[in-house]
């Protein structure tokens, strides 16, 4: 009796260890919406429906860190005309997470009430063109997003937004695997990149791609840390490495600051 107690006790705790590391082993799972606005009522209207509905009602079905992001103009290459963009990145720790999040949302009467401008707006005033929606999968390497570590005011931050699209999927699969097999992840944390995520996309518009976010104090910061870099002997000796050549199609990088009401 005692021999089979000790093996049951044996199995329960080899169980509970796979557990623990599938546990372990999970990823976030994101979502980046962007708002496409065409006038300054629509992208206050939707400031106003974020700040207080919609984050208020993540955080208040556990999301507790939600970041709102706005594009870094150049005042002397604006137009009036120029779209105007607000992107909402929401971590969900599973895909579970994000496909139940509609129904907890329709729930939430306080949601609905506090929304109701936004929620109720006519068509002939609609609070923005269109939202644009992608779904993405955190790194192995990185399975989990991060807080910047940074101490200067919102609108001095400089939140640098990459996109890595390669030619095909197997070619845009080999630049996710040097990030996480050729340790390039590492490289950006050794140098302080102060990375929010690393997710490969699974649903958007420019697939195959990979997207990055690297946070910085500003935009001197920024460019310090790319020529640091550039310059750093890991960095050539992995970009010289004949497995990884060639497995980005196109690079599109853009700035962006986070709004006073975002989490992150």
């Amino acid at each position: 009796m005692s021999k089979l107690i000790a093996r049951l006790l044996i199995a329960t705790f080899l169980l509970t260890g796979f557990e623990v590391l599938a546990t372990s082993a999970k990823r976030d799972f994101y979502q980046i919406k962007i708002y496409h606005l065409k006038t300054e009522e629509q992208e206050k209207k939707v400031d106003a429906f974020l700040k207080e509905a919609y984050l208020p009602a993540l955080h208040r079905v556990g999301i507790s860190k939600v970041g709102v992001f706005k594009p870094i103009i150049n005042p002397e290459t604006a137009k009036p005309s120029d779209e105007k963009l607000i992107y909402v990145f929401i971590p969900f720790s599973s895909r579970d997470e994000f496909f139940k999040l509609e129904q907890k949302l329709e729930k939430d009467k306080a949601y609905w009430n506090d929304g109701k401008a936004y929620h109720d707006a006519v068509f002939s005033e609609p609070p923005y063109d269109r939202i644009e929606s992608i779904l993405l999968n955190a790194f192995e390497k990185s399975p989990h997003f991060s807080l910047p570590a940074l101490t200067a005011a919102s609108k001095e931050r400089v939140y640098e937004l990459r996109s890595y699209e390669g030619h095909t999927e197997k070619i845009s699969d080999n630049k996710i695997k040097m990030f996480n097999d050729g340790d390039e992840i590492g490289l950006f944390k050794r140098l302080g990149f102060n990375a929010v995520f690393y997710a490969e996309v699974v649903s958007g518009s420019r697939m195959p791609n990979l997207m990055y976010l690297t946070t910085f104090e500003n935009r001197a910061a920024r460019d310090e840390h790319w020529k640091a870099f550039s310059a750093d002997a890991y960095w050539k000796k992995l970009s010289a490495m004949p497995e990884y050549q060639k497995n980005v199609s196109k690079n599109d990088t853009r700035f962006f600051y986070p709004t006073d009401y975002s989490d992150i």
